[in-house]
């Protein structure tokens, strides 16, 4: 281009000096030995190359300047994440079965409540065996009566050895008759678990009820929750118990810190993988069994690293990573400097600079894919 406008000019030039003077008139000029003609129309030239260099310098400005947004690095910590999906979970939710099949003769509960571990939450018909209680309990008062003054007896040296055991025996027997009765008579009574909240109850009072699968009650514990998630087995080194992880929930989109509770000891060998249990704080009860969660667990960390957004980081015909850098800035403008960089790890949009970098360099973030190396800068 510049080439173009210096013959352009030129030529103008000599058509506008030529006034009907033939074109081989300065060699003419020569020939004749004209020092001062010759002198004069040097001048005339240069004073007209000098505007066009002028003209050509304001033109290039204009086509190699750019307007883009630097920022300056700074060492910061680095945190690299795993970013997986769990299911949310706890041990402390079950379908309340009964212990023994009956009538339902009382239902002391109902969905929504609040119940603590051991209260009763329904009585099953004992089907007679208060009555066999009793009996069992008269035949044991009467057992141990016979046993005590058979000791007495055979303490004084009265009455047979034999009639002393057997007794003893009588008694001993009667006595697990009525601890056998008993504890029939306590799986009629249906007590809670655990301390929870009754979510469902799927029976009402005077119906038959037996073991089945549907159970008589659900009872969830919302205070002991976690998240349940397989990880692929190349992480098996880098995570322990006792790892933080970031939890966020998507249906509520609230994120809460948990822990790596339980770290599993068998790789599948489907899908090369293992299980984790990340314990889940629930202080406002709001998480629940099944909801789907999102874990970002720290694998990695840097704390003092050289970091810039992934997407000012390009790449070269050559295989090399680079990024612009500003040379020269007074605040306002500066020139364009490629420099190649050698990236680690890449999260949260940002990447990691291992090399070619130091804190405090400037480095272009925006307008990145307009400008080259030497390229003046606007910012």
């Amino acid at each position: 281009m510049k080439k173009i406008l210096y013959l352009s000019a030129f030529s103008i030039f000599l058509l506008s000096c030529s006034n009907g003077v033939k074109k081989d008139s300065i060699d003419d000029l020569i020939s004749a030995k004209n020092v001062k003609a010759l002198q004069d129309k040097k001048t005339a030239l240069q004073g007209d190359i000098t505007k066009i260099e002028a003209a050509l310098a304001t033109l290039d400005v204009k086509k190699e300047e750019a307007l883009v947004s630097v920022t300056t690095v700074k060492d910061t910590v680095f945190n690299h994440y795993l970013d997986i999906q769990g299911s949310v979970n706890t041990k402390e939710n079950i379908l309340v079965q009964p212990e023994f099949s009956g009538t339902l003769t009382s239902l002391t509960v109902k969905a929504g409540d609040r119940v603590a571990k051991g209260q009763i939450l329904g009585r099953v018909d004992d089907g007679g065996m208060s009555q066999q209680l009793a009996n069992a309990e008269n035949q044991y008062a009467l057992a141990k009566t016979t046993f005590e003054r058979q000791k007495n007896l055979w303490d004084k040296k009265i009455g047979s050895e034999i009639q002393y055991l057997q007794a003893q025996t009588q008694m001993i027997s009667a006595q697990k008759g009525v601890a056998q009765i008993k504890a029939q008579l306590t799986k009629t009574v249906i007590r809670a678990p655990f301390t929870g909240t009754i979510d469902e109850v799927f029976v009402e009072k005077g119906q038959v009820v037996a073991p089945s699968a549907q159970g008589l009650m659900r009872i969830v514990n919302l205070g002991n929750m976690y998240v349940s998630t397989t990880v692929p087995e190349t992480y098996i080194g880098k995570l322990k118990v006792g790892t933080l992880v970031d939890v966020y929930l998507t249906s509520l989109n609230k994120t809460y810190k948990g822990k790596v509770r339980q770290v599993g000891s068998f790789i599948n060998p489907s899908n090369r993988s293992f299980g984790i249990e990340v314990s889940v704080p629930n202080p406002e009860n709001l998480l629940r069994p099944n909801q789907v969660a999102k874990l970002k667990i720290t694998d990695y960390v840097n704390k003092n690293a050289i970091v810039v957004p992934t997407n000012v980081v390009q790449e070269d015909g050559n295989g090399d990573h680079f990024v612009y850098t500003v040379e020269g800035s007074n605040g306002k403008t500066g020139t364009a400097k490629k420099v190649i960089v050698t990236v680690g790890k890449s999260s949260d949009n940002v990447t990691e600079i291992l090399s070619g970098l130091t804190a405090n360099e400037i480095i272009v973030t925006e307008g990145v894919n307009n400008i080259s190396e030497g390229m003046k800068l606007n910012f």
